[in-house]
């Protein structure tokens, strides 16, 4: 009985052990030049106007977060931005174009945002007060942050009929609110106007020609006001859903005016049970490469003078996923959607939120905390606990910042579409790297990489050992970077991504099989790679993402 026994328990785990299967792939990478460029601070974060008592699905995951709202004194917030060293971040979102600021004279009273129920999404306007600017303020510049503020195209105008609106828009208080950021010698990377009021909209809509020459309007005060500045603001417009009739209009309306033009990205419903399924569906995430390279298009045709942004993007709209857009499993949606982006000359991408919702890049608590959840030391904000396990989606946005430069290089593959691939040029020094992500739950990939420069050296080495296997070819020739390759010991450096004991939804990121966390301090955590042998394959297991460094990897493109 016990020998029975002992066999059904080992008979039982083989689909488990058979299930994991190994398969060869190759990545070759194009060298010789970039096929796009992103700016160099790509990495961009949001930070919303939402209410403590923004509610979706019968929960409230915004708490104290928000522009007017969030405790800009405490250190880790700080730390998290200056981490980056610039990170980028845009104020902004579906409020802000009812942001009253209390300055100049107004023709309205300055209150809080407070609910109502014929209000454009259940709120009346509210207030930014100058004093709360310069609290904002003061953290951006300790911090080095970049700063997009988007701007209340809403205001003056009138409702014609339900999600329309007409008019030209009242510039006078936005006016003396950027006259009152000049004289405080607040810097301003870029002005965004409005939001999410493109095609049809969200909530309200403008036409595409009353935009345009809004947008005229706009620029001339920007032109005006910075006249005597070295340097003068961009202009991002319209931060909204891509539509192709309305986009072309917009950019013959508005000339040559636009720096940037703004797209956002929220795929998902927050309480889509199929959320994790689609995350991890290539076809579901290859679906949004129709609009980057329809926006691409569009811009090329008739604006060329402008570029594509994606001014918000959270995955999953009406404040993301619960235990989803704030584990590791989102980290797959998020680090593909960046690769993507860039691919198609993308300057920024700007996450749906930095704190706040459920798609925070930091933790934010809710009106109902789980105390286990929850815990709190510090006011109503963070904990160290908290901020430990959200530590997961900001460090790879923190990683891709670091490693990922600005020239983007095309790449070949032969592999599943499970297995995606984006290469760069390595960030502040010589090489290329590459970001892999393993999307099937069974597969480990063993991949080489290749220079596209070098393939006639590969092909030739290739010739001489037909009498080995495919596989001992591949294992022997593998990540071939450059001519020097074969004559030099070289290393690469390689960080492995998984979750704490390999629960998708665990908020806790592995690196390189060290769990991470905060130093006691407070500070994010050194993020080292592990040094590997350049002729040996990168192992990339079941749903993991590695980004690999190659120094030495000889492309024109980068230098």
């Amino acid at each position: 009985m016990g020998f029975q026994l002992s066999l059904f328990l080992f008979l039982a785990s083989l689909p488990g052990i058979l299930a994991q299967e190994v398969a060869d792939a190759r990545i070759v990478v194009m060298g010789a030049t970039t096929v796009a460029e992103t700016d160099d601070n790509f990495i961009c974060a949001t930070i919303d106007w939402w209410p403590h008592y923004k509610c979706n699905y019968n929960q409230c995951p915004w708490g104290y977060s928000s522009v007017i709202n969030l405790d800009l004194s405490h250190p880790f917030l700080a730390k998290a931005i200056q981490a980056f060293n610039h990170l980028r971040i845009r104020i902004g979102g579906s409020l802000q174009d009812q942001v009253v600021y209390d300055v100049g004279s107004l023709k309205t009273p300055c209150h809080p945002f407070s609910k109502k129920a014929d209000g454009l999404f259940g709120f009346s306007k509210g207030c930014l007060h100058m004093n709360r600017w310069d609290e904002i303020n003061h953290l951006f510049n300790k911090t080095g942050a970049i700063v997009t503020f988007g701007l209340n195209a809403l205001y003056g105008r009138h409702q014609i009929r339900k999600g329309v609106w007409g008019g030209d828009w009242d510039s006078s208080n936005a006016l003396s609110f950027m006259k009152y950021t000049i004289s405080k010698g607040f810097q301003i990377e870029s002005w965004e106007f409005g939001n999410e009021l493109s095609g049809s909209g969200v909530g309200a809509s403008v036409s595409a020609e009353q935009y345009g020459r809004d947008l005229i309007n706009l620029k001339d005060i920007i032109n005006e006001l910075y006249k005597n500045s070295h340097s003068r603001p961009l202009l991002i417009a319209p931060g909204g859903f891509y539509d192709q009739e309305w986009y072309t209009k917009l950019l013959q309306a508005s000339k040559d005016l636009l720096s940037n033009t703004s797209c956002n990205h929220l795929l998902l419903s927050g309480v889509d049970p199929n959320l994790v399924s689609k995350i991890l569906d290539p076809s579901y995430l290859s679906r949004v490469s129709e609009t980057f390279s329809n926006l691409e298009h569009t811009i090329q045709k008739h604006g060329p003078w402008a570029s594509a942004w994606v001014g918000e993007s959270g995955g999953a709209y009406n404040s993301g996923g619960r235990l989803v857009s704030d584990t590791f499993v989102n980290s797959f949606w998020y680090l593909d959607q960046l690769g993507m982006a860039s691919k198609y000359s993308t300057k920024a991408y700007c996450r749906q939120t930095l704190i706040g919702g459920n798609y925070g890049l930091l933790n934010t608590t809710t009106l109902h905390p789980n105390p286990d959840y929850y815990r709190q030391e510090h006011l109503n904000l963070f904990s160290n606990a908290v901020f430990i396990r959200e530590l997961s989606e900001k460090l790879f946005a923190l990683l891709w910042h670091r490693l990922m430069g600005k020239g983007v290089l095309a790449v070949h593959s032969n592999i599943s579409s499970y297995l995606r691939a984006y290469a760069h040029c390595s960030k502040g020094r010589a090489g290329v790297t590459l970001l892999v992500i393993n999307l099937s739950n069974q597969t480990e990939f063993g991949i080489t990489v290749q220079n596209s420069m070098n393939m006639n050296l590969r092909v030739e080495e290739k010739t001489t050992q037909r009498e080995q296997s495919f596989v001992h070819g591949l294992k022997k020739t593998v990540s071939w970077i450059g001519r020097k390759a074969s004559d030099e010991t070289t290393s690469r450096e390689e960080y492995h991504l998984t979750p704490k004991d390999g629960y998708l939804r665990s908020q806790t990121m592995v690196l390189n099989g060290t769990p991470l966390q905060l130093t006691e301090d407070g500070d994010i955590p050194a993020l080292d790679p592990v040094l590997v042998d350049v002729n040996s394959p990168i192992s990339v297991a079941p749903l993991s993402i590695a980004f690999v460094s190659f120094p030495n990897f000889e492309a024109t493109a980068c230098v």
